[in-house]
């Protein structure tokens, strides 16, 4: 009966050992979703954007906010800081710069009230919208766009300070009339971007949306005919 006791108290602490060393593992790091992403970086800060162009992605994300049924584009954009000290963008100022066959052309982003609204009224009778400020959701006379918007906001690029060693992301809409395909060439343009506390102008960023693009293999030099060897004979 002993024994029995001492084998049945033998493996519980072996049980015990085996759950307290897998929790002991150090967690496997989070995958960084913007290491794929092409970039402008400069003064501390990095700007990055995605492009969604998907359609049943979008669905998936935005459910009935969804804004790309109605030719809007939706943008997820990075704000990283590395420096020590903060940095302020004036998101308001943000485009999109796009590439269409007469030219070039910057688009604005809508806000969460405004896209709603564009869901909720598509034939265009949209009730006035009040002035978008960043931060601070305005309701309008619309309650169902005011619903949507509601849903909107936690997705949509918000804050204008990125603290030192952090980052802001989040979603910027554009409509681009169904032309998702302008997403190719196209650039996230940051124009107005101060250092803190001093609150110095920095340098405008621009930034390619979407991945990096593969480098090109290095060139082959072709062989010098001086110095290649002679080929022997058959």
């Amino acid at each position: 009966m002993r024994s029995l006791r001492t084998l049945a108290v033998t493996l519980l602490l072996l049980t015990v050992a085996t759950q307290l060393h897998a929790q002991s593992k150090p967690a496997a790091p989070a995958a960084d979703p913007t290491a794929d992403l092409a970039r402008d970086t400069h003064d501390g800060l990095t700007v990055m954007a995605r492009p969604l162009t998907d359609a049943a992605q979008s669905k998936d994300i935005f459910g009935k906010a969804d804004p790309m049924p109605l030719g809007i584009m939706p943008v997820e954009v990075f704000l990283k800081n590395d420096s020590q000290q903060p940095i302020r963008v004036d998101i308001d100022t943000i485009q999109l710069t796009v590439h269409p066959r007469n030219g070039r052309q910057d688009l604005d982003w809508l806000g969460a009230n405004e896209v709603a609204s564009i869901i909720v009224h598509p034939e265009g009778v949209v009730p006035s919208q009040p002035r978008r400020v960043a931060g601070i959701p305005l309701p309008s006379n619309d309650k169902k766009a005011d619903k949507l918007a509601a849903q909107l906001r936690p997705l949509t690029l918000d804050g204008e300070v990125v603290p030192p060693m952090g980052m802001l992301h989040g979603y910027l809409y554009f409509n681009v009339s169904h032309e998702m395909k302008l997403a190719d060439g196209a650039s996230i343009y940051v124009p107005n971007v101060y250092s803190m506390p001093s609150n110095k102008p920095l340098m405008f960023y621009e930034a390619p949306i979407g991945k990096k693009k593969a480098e090109a293999a290095p060139a082959v030099a072709p062989a010098d005919p001086a110095t290649s060897p002679p080929a022997s004979p058959n």
